[in-house]
Order: C-alpha cells, then sequence, then structure tokens
C-alpha cells in the first residue's frame, strides 16, 4: 500500500453558510408551518440552534446583505434603503475575515454587491443574482451587462439549444405569477448552486478549512420551480393569509390587477397559484440542500463543519393584502436562523431560542465559532454562547427600518413578545401583541391599556433614531419627514 502522506485535518471548523433569498421565517416544518414542507432544514434545526426570534432590520436584498456582511446595523452601513449601483467599499466584511484567517473561501450563487464580481474577500466566485434590472442597459460598460458577468447564464446558454435569459419561464422578478420550470430540472439556478457547491467541496484545499456561502436566489421570484413540486401544494387547501381589522383592502382591490404590485392579487386563483408556486420554491431548496449535506457526510467533513442557514429577508405573500418586501410587518422582516455545530467542533445541546437576534450577528457569531478575531466596529452580537451553552443574549429588542414611498417608508422596534411601528412620512403607528397575535391581525395602538407599553416602545425608536439626517427626531419626539434617503451620506 503506498504511503499517500495525507494531510493533517485543519485545526479551525470548516463553515457552510447557505443562505436563501426572499424566505420567510415561518415557512419551515420545524417552525409550525401547516403547509410547507421542508425535511431537510427540519433536520438540521432538530439538532442545532433554532432561533425563533431572527429578523431582517432592513428587509430587501442590498441593505440586508450589507448588514450580514458586516455586522453592522444599517444605520452604521449606511444602507438604509434599496438602490443598486452604490460601491460597496466596508473596511471589514465577514469573507474577507475568513480569507485573512487562512480559510479558504467561495461564494457559489447570489452575491448581489456593486460593481459586480467584487470579490468582498471571496477567493472563488460562481455567481448568479436572479434579474438584475440595473445591470440590463446599454448605457453601462460591458463588463458590468449581465449577459457577461452572470456564470449561471453562461451555463444556461450551454445547455439550451435557443436564446435564453433568466427570465425565459415568464414570470418577472417581482411577480405573483407562477409558471413550471421550462427546462430540464437539473439546469435550474437552484440546482446550480447545488452542483457548483459540491464542486467547490469536493475539489477544495484539504490542508485550509473552508468557509463557503451556498446562496441561492429562490424563493424569490420568478416563482418557477419545477412542475412536480408545485403539484405537491396547488391541489392542496393552503392556509389563507393573515387578515387584520387594520388592512387596506381598497388598495389590495384597486391595485391587485398588476402582477408584481405591493398590494398583491385579487384574484383568488392566481393567489392561491402564487402561494403554492412559492412554497415549491421552498421544497426545493430544501431538496438542494439536503443533497449539500450529503456531500459533506460523503467526504468525512459532516462533523467538522459549521452550517448556518438563514435568508436575507422574508416575503409578505398576500398577508395584510401586501406582496413582496421591505414593510415592518412578520412576514417581511422575521427569517429563519439555524446554527447547527459539528460534534467534532464542540459539544451543543439541540434546542430553540426565544433571543432576538439579527443578521448583524452571524458575522461575529461565525468568527466567534471559529477562534477567528472579531474586527473592531461590529454591532452584532455572537450567538456562540447561545449556541454551545444555551446562553441568552442581552438585548431587549430590534430596531429596523426601511425607505421607500410615502406609504411603506417605515421604522419598528420589535422584542421576543411586541411590536411597535411608526411609517416616517405619512406617521401611521400600530402596535402588536406578538405572545397573543403572532400574524398581527389585530392593532392596538388605540387600546388604552396598551398606552404605557406603547409609549415606553416610542421613546426607543426616538433613541435609535435620535440625530439621524433624515430628521425623523424633533425636539425629543418622532417627526415625520417629506424625503427619506435609501443611502446615509456617511
Amino acid at each position: 500500500m503506498p504511503n499517500l502522506n495525507l494531510p493533517e485535518k485543519p485545526q479551525r471548523p470548516n463553515v457552510l453558510l447557505v443562505m436563501c433569498d426572499q424566505l420567510r421565517g415561518d415557512c419551515l416544518g420545524f417552525a409550525g408551518h401547516p403547509d410547507v414542507k421542508t425535511p431537510n432544514l427540519d433536520t438540521i434545526a432538530a439538532q442545532g440552534t433554532f432561533f425563533d426570534n431572527a429578523y431582517s432590520a432592513c428587509p430587501t436584498c442590498v441593505p440586508a446583505r450589507a448588514t450580514l456582511f458586516t455586522g453592522k446595523t444599517p444605520a452604521h452601513t449606511g444602507r438604509v434603503g434599496y438602490r443598486d449601483g452604490v460601491t460597496w467599499d466596508f473596511p471589514h466584511m465577514m469573507p474577507q475575515e475568513f480569507t485573512n484567517a487562512g480559510y479558504q473561501t467561495a461564494c457559489l450563487g447570489k452575491l448581489h454587491v456593486h460593481p459586480p464580481r467584487l470579490a468582498c474577500g471571496f477567493e472563488t466566485l460562481r455567481l448568479h443574482d436572479g434579474y438584475l434590472g440595473c445591470y440590463q442597459g446599454s448605457d453601462i460598460p460591458h463588463w458590468m451587462h449581465q449577459d457577461v458577468h452572470d456564470d449561471y447564464l453562461h451555463f444556461l446558454r450551454e445547455h439550451v439549444d435557443h436564446p435564453v435569459w433568466v427570465d425565459s419561464s415568464g414570470p418577472e422578478c417581482n411577480s405573483w405569477v407562477y409558471h413550471p420550470w421550462l427546462y430540464d430540472e437539473s439546469l435550474h439556478p437552484t440546482n446550480w448552486v447545488t452542483d457548483e457547491t459540491i464542486r467547490f467541496l469536493e475539489t477544495r484545499d484539504r490542508t485550509r478549512p473552508f468557509f463557503c456561502m451556498a446562496s441561492y436566489v429562490r424563493p424569490h421570484p420568478p416563482l418557477d420551480a419545477p412542475r412536480s413540486y408545485f403539484d405537491l401544494y396547488n391541489e392542496r387547501d393552503l392556509r389563507e393569509p393573515a387578515h387584520g381589522d387594520w388592512d387596506n383592502d381598497a388598495a389590495g382591490e384597486r391595485d391587485g390587477w398588476v402582477t408584481n404590485s405591493v398590494h398583491g392579487c385579487r384574484d383568488a386563483t392566481l393567489r392561491h397559484e402564487a402561494m403554492a408556486g412559492y412554497y415549491a420554491c421552498i421544497t426545493h431548496v430544501d431538496h438542494q440542500i439536503g443533497r449539500l449535506i450529503t456531500a459533506l457526510k460523503r467526504d468525512g467533513s459532516f462533523n467538522d463543519t459549521i452550517i448556518l442557514f438563514v435568508a436575507d429577508h422574508g416575503e409578505m405573500l398576500f398577508d395584510h393584502a401586501s406582496f413582496r418586501k421591505l414593510l415592518p410587518y412578520e412576514g417581511s422582516t422575521r427569517v429563519p436562523l439555524i446554527v447547527r455545530v459539528g460534534k467534532n467542533v464542540a459539544a451543543s445541546t439541540p434546542h430553540r431560542s426565544e433571543s432576538v437576534v439579527e443578521l448583524m450577528d452571524v458575522m461575529p457569531t461565525l468568527l466567534d465559532l471559529c477562534g477567528v478575531e472579531v474586527p473592531e466596529g461590529v454591532d452584532g452580537a455572537s450567538l456562540a454562547g447561545e449556541v454551545l451553552k444555551g446562553e441568552h443574549i442581552e438585548r431587549p429588542y430590534v430596531h429596523g427600518g426601511h425607505a421607500f414611498t410615502y406609504e411603506q417608508s417605515n421604522q419598528w422596534i420589535v422584542t421576543p413578545h411586541d411590536k411597535y411601528v411608526w411609517f416616517s412620512q405619512s406617521g401611521v403607528e400600530h402596535y402588536f401583541d406578538l405572545d397573543a397575535d403572532p400574524r398581527e391581525e389585530h392593532d392596538l395602538i388605540a387600546d388604552p391599556t396598551r398606552q404605557a407599553r406603547v409609549a415606553e416602545l416610542r421613546e426607543l425608536l426616538v433613541h435609535e433614531l435620535e440625530g439621524r439626517e433624515e430628521g425623523f427626531v424633533v425636539d425629543g419626539r418622532l417627526h415625520t419627514v417629506d424625503k427619506v434617503l435609501e443611502v446615509l451620506s456617511h
């Protein structure tokens, strides 16, 4: 038998960061959803720590990912709304910290930074960001165009014998329309991310630990899961969307003809198809995550690896006559967060956590679990103590918000038990008792027995917004503004 002189196992644990785009926090079997089937994610949740109160403080793609990569609040990243085309020039980003610590680093799938293919510290990039309208025009540099920089699009065109684009199935990238995937399932972008991730895992440098981000675009629209997944849900009775005593049903009736309306869809059949299509995308992703887990087991690294699963934000999915994201409600803001530590990394006891946590906590948590120094200026908290010892973090609330239109620009405070919402241009307020009303169907803002609590949460929001350049606070009180900023001047 020849002496193969195999390399010694790296001393630090591997990290597999699995991220989905637009996956609601309640859309897992383990989270108690009555319809969605996610057996592989349920397994990881049952073996690890499941955070019931995980939030995205600025719930759209770009600002959420800025927070994830920097460990900073949206106010400190400066990304307090959605705007493409703003250069990412943060002094510390999570992938760079892992690369500096000797990890082999790779991102497979969605990165969504500017300029396109900015590495952010990753050594390997195989990218597909979904449909990016800002990189479609003829007035941008050739190298920025999605035709040029998107790896998946090149892959798909190599395997299809006619002109094809990322939206060739029909539905567009913010639409509630479902149409099944047109091509072989193996060519779907969800499968492609899995294939690319497994290829990285198989061919990695075995002398170093890895930090690998498998980043799926789905269940973000287009809702185009293969037909077999859609059929799992379309003929079933599905739980109706949340409907509150405060909903703007008139806006849904007015705007519900428009396929990408923020006020959803007025046609019951199309709503049902959209929900079935959304759940189908989730189960499709779940089955592909099962392939990643099998790949880790096959090469013997499963128990040497920390797996963290998260989403950048949720999806309203017709709750409260709304669709898409950015709103301050649970469908949009609450995200799934699961951490599983391999048994060769450290001992841990599987459990559910009630700690209120946010995307900014992912960076310090993973660095801490891997024994890598957390850079100065990080706002997030390490959840390592929670994961390994069940120690709750000392955080009473999370502050979130999002700049957008007059109707939708919002700021909010959420605790494990309740939520206060203030719309920063209209001045509309809500208060929800999340313990008694987790779907936010009863607005208690005018309830005389809740006024002391509302005042307490309002003061917390004043504290968070004091000194912001938008002018949200004047003389110690919340102050509506005519103009909001998606990106702060710093």
